[in-house]
């Protein structure tokens, strides 16, 4: 019996040396597993962050969207307001010039001499190019410079009468009209070759 206690206490030594090796490595398992919990962590919190930090700036551009949003239908709004309101106010500016017009023509029907008549239109004429002129408008003055398509529509092309005059505007049938230094209406012109 000696020779199976022997054996006996072998295998009972090998399996607890496999045991503890076992355990050695459990142990180590568990080390290392909580380690890479613990590095998981850092990177959890830093995955977090990230996450938190996504949020804010889609919040942040939502509410930056919806004020853009904003201030584009304002604008528009604001826009179509100053367009109704500048006309209003040009407006404003004629209807002195039309009461003129209407007191004309009531007066038209007992005035016998003329050259009042005329100077009545002459009158009126002129205040009402006077409240043009002050929003802006100038007449331009094409008579005998040169054809300019930026400036000019030319209607027909004749023989100049002068050698001075080939290329130039030789009659003007229409007047043309800046804004602001904006061409508003061309002038038709008759061109000399």
């Amino acid at each position: 019996m000696g020779q199976k206690e022997e054996e006996l206490t072998q295998e009972d030594h090998i399996k607890s040396s496999e045991n503890t090796e076992g355990t050695e490595t459990s142990e180590k398992e568990k080390a290392s597993g909580e380690d890479e919990t613990k590095e998981a962590q850092p990177e959890l919190s830093e995955l977090e962050k990230k996450e938190i930090e996504c949020k804010e700036l889609q919040e942040k551009f939502v509410r930056l969207y919806s004020e853009f949003d904003n201030f584009r239908k304002r604008t528009a709004k604001e826009k179509i307001e100053i367009t109704k309101t500048a006309s209003e106010n040009v407006l404003k500016d004629l209807l002195p010039v039309l009461d003129d017009f209407e007191r004309a023509i009531a007066n038209n029907k007992e005035v016998e001499d003329l050259n009042a008549l005329k100077e009545g239109f002459e009158l009126i004429h002129n205040k009402l190019f006077k409240n043009l002129e002050a929003k802006g408008l100038k007449r331009m003055e094409s008579q005998g410079d040169k054809f300019d398509v930026d400036k000019h529509e030319a209607l027909t092309n004749i023989p100049a009468p002068k050698k001075s005059l080939k290329g130039k505007v030789v009659d003007v049938v229409e007047k043309g009209y800046l804004l602001n230094d904006k061409v508003i209406r061309f002038a038709k012109v008759v061109v000399g070759q």
